[in-house]
């Protein structure tokens, strides 16, 4: 994956390209696949949260309007992410789960992981995570639609957000090939950096519209997420050798389940 020496330097659209067609299966037609293009996909990552978030909190909306519960609103909403992906980042969270619970060499483990079939690790993964994203959404419907709808959109883009921190520069891939592979190390840390600085600083203006003290705990779930994320990330890393497809997979869910249960926290 590299720039031809005659090709233009990419444009942000590019970037958004990128990220959009790699990370949605929305109908983007990926122009440009370089290191120069990866780069400006991961910073534009949380842009999809917002767009892939924006929607999941629409459907909930639209189901509580129509006369749902919490409860339903909450799995409509949990649903929208999964679909808007294909399922891809839950597929990864399970096999991520299978390679790293098999307690294999990283090899084996990488072997496990590329392995069509969902392991128990990898069932039992996706159970208990989909069951607490449903519970914190169904609790946070319930006190509010407005606070339900804050917390769809903030969890998916910190979710986002943990892939762009996940292709700084310094985390390799475990693969020659493949997602991973195409993204490790594109974004230097400091971009990396101000990213999860200004998308903190939105976060909290965001929880703001619901009052002080959902600002500061808005913040606190995204930062938190990336918290969570980062130790999964450097677990993968000392287990694995690097990141992969997977691996950003089961990040982007384990940062969006953490911000749901830290946002249901004191409210």
């Amino acid at each position: 994956m590299s720039t031809t020496p005659n090709s233009p330097p990419p444009s942000p659209l590019d970037g958004l390209r990128f990220a959009f067609g790699t990370l949605t299966v929305l109908p983007v037609r990926v122009t440009r696949w370089d290191r120069e293009a990866a780069r400006g996909g991961m910073l534009g990552a949380p842009a999809v949260g917002l767009v892939v978030g924006g929607c999941a909190a629409g459907l909930g909306l639209l189901a509580l309007f129509l006369g749902a519960g919490p409860l339903l609103a909450a799995v409509a909403s949990a649903a929208v992410p999964a679909v808007l992906t294909r399922g891809l980042h839950l597929d990864g969270l399970a096999d991520t789960a299978d390679g790293l619970g098999s307690g294999k060499p990283a090899e084996d483990a990488l072997r496990i992981m590329k392995q069509s079939d969902i392991g128990p690790f990898g069932v039992l993964t996706l159970v208990f995570v989909l069951l607490a994203q449903v519970a914190a959404l169904a609790q946070l419907y319930d006190i509010s639609w407005a606070r339900g709808a804050c917390a769809v959109v903030a969890a998916a883009v910190a979710a986002r957000l943990a892939l762009t921190l996940a292709a700084r520069t310094g985390v390799p891939a475990a693969r020659p090939d493949g997602l991973g592979a195409a993204v490790a190390g594109v974004v230097p840390v400091r971009w990396a950096l101000a990213v999860t600085a200004a998308v903190t600083a939105a976060a909290a203006a965001w929880g703001a519209l619901l009052g002080p003290s959902d600002a500061v705990r808005t913040a606190a779930a995204v930062l938190l997420a990336l918290a969570a994320a980062e130790l999964l990330l450097r677990h993968c890393t000392r287990r694995l050798g690097g990141i992969t497809g997977d691996v950003f997979g089961g990040l982007a869910e384990t940062a969006a389940t953490s911000a749901l249960v830290v946002l249901c926290l004191g409210v």
